[in-house]
């Protein structure tokens, strides 16, 4: 019960790490009009899911678990992340996230601290410190997933807009994807990150250049 109690908490909206500031390059897609209903919500965001970023991610926060204890290879799992970054904004999105994450979640010590990197993504964070704190890698990763999921959805209901009905289905539809793509990078390999969603890396890297923008990436 305890360890489901902080993976609400920690990837809770409520957490203070920030993440309802930044939109991963999806208000670059809402502005050029390539994102303007449900149905384009639901691909854009499940493409990523499924084929982008964050299932990148995914499989980093699986690494980060394995090797909570592994100050090499926490660090080397920070580099090949910030490595494989497309954009400016995201990279600054994953480690401000993170260092903040990291900050937070100091609140709950555990015996033998994780020897986190500086800085520390965000996804390498969640893992890390779940993994010290012997959380399921499993329900970990369902967490992360969903709660970054229902993040880009919440973009999508203020930016499109698309009313909280459609934000729901959304939500459920993509509940299927999420759970096959937790058990796929539960036993990923890091020579199983690869990314052909080139529509959001380039999203992200044109953000800084809007002329008004709510969030920050």
């Amino acid at each position: 019960m305890s360890d489901l109690q902080k993976l609400l908490t920690w990837l809770s909206p409520a957490f203070p790490v920030g993440t309802f500031a930044w939109s991963a390059g999806l208000e670059t897609a809402i502005v050029d009009g390539k994102v303007t209903s449900r149905e384009q919500v639901e691909d854009w965001i499940g493409g990523t899911l499924g084929h982008g970023g964050l299932k990148t991610d995914a499989i980093l926060l699986v690494h980060g678990h394995r090797n909570w204890n592994n100050g090499a290879a926490l660090s080397e799992l920070k580099d090949l992340c910030l490595a494989l970054t497309p954009a400016r904004e995201r990279q600054a999105e994953t480690i401000i996230t993170g260092n903040a994450f990291v900050l937070a979640s100091a609140a709950w010590p555990t015996d033998v601290p994780a020897p986190l990197p500086k800085p520390c993504p965000y996804a390498i964070a969640i893992g890390a410190l779940a993994g010290a704190h012997g959380i399921n890698l499993g329900d970990t990763l369902v967490a992360f997933l969903t709660t970054t999921v229902h993040s880009q959805i919440s973009v999508a209901v203020r930016l499109v807009p698309i009313g909280q009905t459609d934000g729901l289905a959304i939500m459920a539809a993509l509940e299927p994807e999420i759970s096959r793509m937790a058990a796929f990078c539960g036993a990923a390999t890091l020579d199983d990150i690869g990314s052909v969603a080139y529509g959001a890396d380039i999203a992200q890297m044109k953000h800084e250049t809007l002329g008004t923008r709510i969030f920050r990436s």
